[in-house]
C-alpha cells in the first residue's frame, strides 16, 4: 500500500496526514490487490477541498469533495470511494453470475424431482387447454 499527500495552498500538517493515511488503510480491506492512493489537501476560497485517486489492480477510482472542515471533507471523500469499490465488486458479481447463467444448460442445475415436477405441470396445463377448447 502505497500512500502520498499533497498539501496545495497551505501547510503541511502532521495531524491531518495521520487521518487520511488511516481512512485510506481502511479501504484496502476492501480490495483484493495492493492500492496505490494519492490525496491533494488545498484550501480554494475558504472552502477545504480534498482529492483522492486510487488505483489497485485495473480498478481507477476518483473522488473529490468540497467542505467548511478538513476532516468532514476527507470523511466524505472516503464514504464516496467506499461507495464505489463496493459497486464494483457488486457489477463483477453480476457478469459473473451472469455468465455461469448462460454457461449451463437450462436443466442442468435441478434435480430430478424438479425436472419430472416441471415436465408434469407442463403436459396438465396443456391437456386442460384442450378440453375447454373441446367445450
Amino acid at each position: 500500500m502505497n500512500i502520498s499527500i499533497t498539501f496545495r495552498h497551505m501547510d503541511s500538517s502532521d495531524a491531518i496526514k495521520s487521518y487520511a493515511n488511516d481512512k485510506l488503510a481502511k479501504l484496502q480491506r476492501f480490495l483484493r490487490q495492493p492500492m496505490t492512493a494519492k490525496v491533494t489537501v488545498s484550501i480554494d476560497r475558504l472552502k477545504h477541498k480534498v482529492e483522492a485517486r486510487i488505483s489497485s489492480g485495473g480498478k481507477h477510482l476518483e473522488a473529490h469533495e468540497k467542505g467548511d472542515d478538513m476532516y468532514a471533507a476527507i470523511d466524505l471523500v472516503m464514504d464516496k470511494l467506499e461507495r464505489q469499490i463496493r459497486g464494483a465488486k457488486g457489477a463483477e458479481r453480476a457478469k459473473r453470475r451472469r455468465g455461469e447463467s448462460l454457461r449451463t444448460a437450462p436443466l442442468a442445475g435441478r434435480s430430478d424431482g424438479a425436472r419430472k415436477a416441471g415436465n408434469r405441470g407442463a403436459k396438465s396445463g396443456g391437456s386442460a387447454k384442450r378440453s375447454s377448447k373441446a367445450n
